[in-house]
């Protein structure tokens, strides 16, 4: 009888789990700067539906990518893995690019996709571009948007074509994509998606390709911000994000349907985004490279207006998602991330998380830092250290005063350069 019982109960288990499982839409911005939103201290730029997420829901205020650049970023985001581990650790890959992310690797899509969900993805890629690199190799049912960035180095690739595609699965669907339509033309289509998957759990990625340059914003937005024309692309960028949650109340899904919106890495700095009150850009590892806005939106489940400064990175998402999802994840498999249920639906969660080792660059434009709870070491020459609690800006370098500190990290580091493969890149793509 106690074992009919057990059974029953791992039953009604499973079955309760089934009926809480969450629909997931991961938002991932292009170079939005940690200080670009209203909600995270912009005083010039007007997000107001990202505000009302943020009330409605958790804003994260120490949440990092390990690196400030597109590639090895989204490598770590999609697997869970430091970037290295892919061999993905410097550079971005360009159209002509021979490797990308392996078909050997588990990415989101996949643990999803092996729970039931429908998976789709919108917008940037960025992981890879000939066969069995691309989205629909990778676990994703539907594809829609450019694979590539829309920058000059890029797009010249495509212009005896008629310049670069945009793609519905591996079909051209229309040439050259347009900077000023791409915010538009991907809010329709995670509104459709959504239409259409309502009924089953879904995951849809959706990879915005602003405000990475050449940034631009459709007519409607233009000459509105009090930022210039960065101002008026984020402001289309909170609107898409608007829609898309009135999307979800209208049709019944909110209390169904986990939102994070984030971005990438840091602004570049050739625009005119802000990290404030963080220093550093895109290709640093300050963390103005590294920490990025991150707010997440499950109504009845992330804790609302809660501002959380636990230590989070996006090598999390991965391990997460598959908790949320019922996935099992192999014992064999290699994460860096944890799982941060705890922190993402409880008020008081305590994340797990430590540590993090960040690269950019190559050779003699190496750039690397190791942080260590509130430590963070920037590994030049000479070494220099800050205390993050007391000092989020890195502007007082207290290494001479901590060398016991330094030299742990120091070790710290070359560990972490070992175990993920930092130290085998012999190429930037």
């Amino acid at each position: 009888m106690k074992r009919w019982i057990a059974l029953l109960g791992l039953v009604l288990n499973s079955l309760l789990q089934a009926v809480e499982r969450p629909n997931i839409i991961y938002i991932n911005c292009d170079d939005l700067g940690y200080g670009d939103l209203a909600c995270y201290g912009a005083p010039d730029i007007s997000t107001p539906h990202l505000d009302r997420m943020a009330q409605e829901g958790t804003r994260f205020t120490d949440f990092s990518v390990t690196s400030a650049l597109c590639t090895p970023s989204r490598a770590s985001l999609m697997t869970g893995r430091y970037p290295g581990r892919t061999g993905l650790a410097v550079g971005v890959l360009r159209p002509d690019a021979e490797n990308g992310l392996a078909a050997d690797e588990l990415t989101l899509a996949e643990v999803t996709k092996g729970a039931g969900y429908a998976t789709g993805c919108i917008g940037k890629w960025h992981l890879g571009f000939k066969p069995g690199m691309r989205p629909m190799d990778q676990g994703f049912d539907s594809y829609y948007g450019v694979l590539h960035n829309l920058d000059p180095q890029e797009t010249i690739v495509f212009e005896k074509e008629g310049g670069m595609p945009v793609l519905r699965g591996d079909t051209v669907e229309k040439r050259p994509a347009v900077p000023a339509e791409m915010t538009g033309l991907y809010t329709a289509e995670a509104l459709k998606f959504i239409e259409t998957h309502q009924a089953k759990p879904f995951f849809l990625y959706l990879g915005h390709a602003m405000p990475h340059l050449p940034f631009d914003a459709s007519p409607k937005f233009k000459g509105k911000s009090k930022r210039g024309l960065y101002g008026d692309v984020v402001e289309e960028l909170d609107d898409s994000t608007g829609q898309i949650l009135a999307k979800l109340r209208r049709l019944g899904l909110a209390e169904k349907t986990l939102v994070i919106f984030t971005s990438d890495n840091g602004p570049e700095r050739k625009t005119s985004g802000t990290a404030a009150p963080l220093s550093g850009s895109k290709h640093t590892v300050f963390e103005g490279g590294l920490r990025v806005p991150c707010i997440a939106w499950w109504p009845g489940h992330v804790p609302a207006g809660r501002t959380c400064g636990e230590f989070l990175s996006t090598l999390d998402v991965l391990p997460t998602l598959a908790g949320l999802t019922g996935s099992t994840l192999s014992q064999d498999l290699k994460l860096d991330g944890s799982d941060i249920r705890e922190v993402l639906l409880k008020a008081n969660g305590k994340s797990p998380r430590t540590t993090l080792y960040a690269l950019y660059g190559f050779k003699i434009r190496r750039l690397q830092s190791m942080r260590e709870g509130s430590w963070k070491l920037h590994l030049t020459q000479p070494p220099t250290l800050y205390q993050l609690t007391e000092d989020v800006a890195e502007t007082h370098d207290v290494a001479a005063e901590h060398p016991k500190v330094v030299q742990r990290l120091m070790q710290l580091a070359e560990q972490y350069r070992r175990d993920t493969g930092a130290e085998d890149a012999s190429r930037v793509p």
